[in-house]
């Protein structure tokens, strides 16, 4: 039985009841080249057409590194599919953030030397959202984003 899901769209709350996992990985900075192709495999075959395959492998892989460079060098990754919608969850067990770090302007133009990776993704994205991962034995924090785009 599936629990229900936080994930909300601009049109409510999303239905995770019809969620099909479609790759689910732990990954680190040396897996993170397999781990685009494995997601852009998953879109082509869920028939997410470019160039919104392209922006949302990339967006994908910049949230990926993200948990690499600064969240303990590892992560996980969730992509799903829930209706007319790919989800792709990364999560780490790094210190956390919140959405209050992603610049409002492109990077650079804001003075900000940092956040253009969430910002790309934040950009890329039909829904998006940041929260904190789950406490872990080891104390970490940690930080879940969670990105969709609708396969048209």
């Amino acid at each position: 039985m599936l629990t229900p899901d936080p994930a909300t769209s601009e049109d409510g709350p999303v239905d995770t009841r019809t969620a099909t996992c479609l790759l689910r990985r732990r990954f680190t900075a040396r897996l993170l080249p397999q781990l685009r192709l494995l997601v852009e495999e998953c879109a082509l075959r869920e028939g997410l057409a470019e160039p919104r395959r392209g922006e949302f492998v990339l967006a994908v892989d910049e949230i990926a590194g993200n948990a690499v460079e600064h969240a303990g060098g590892s992560g996980r990754l969730v992509l799903r599919r829930i209706g007319d919608e790919l989800e792709c969850r990364i999560s780490d067990s790094g210190p956390g953030f919140s959405e209050t770090v992603i610049p409002e302007l492109l990077p650079g133009l804001d003075g900000a030397h940092h956040g253009r990776g969430l910002w790309l993704a934040r950009l890329v994205a039909d829904r998006f959202a940041v929260r904190p991962g789950d406490t872990e034995a080891s104390g970490a924090r940690g930080a879940e984003v969670t990105l969709a785009v609708r396969v048209r």
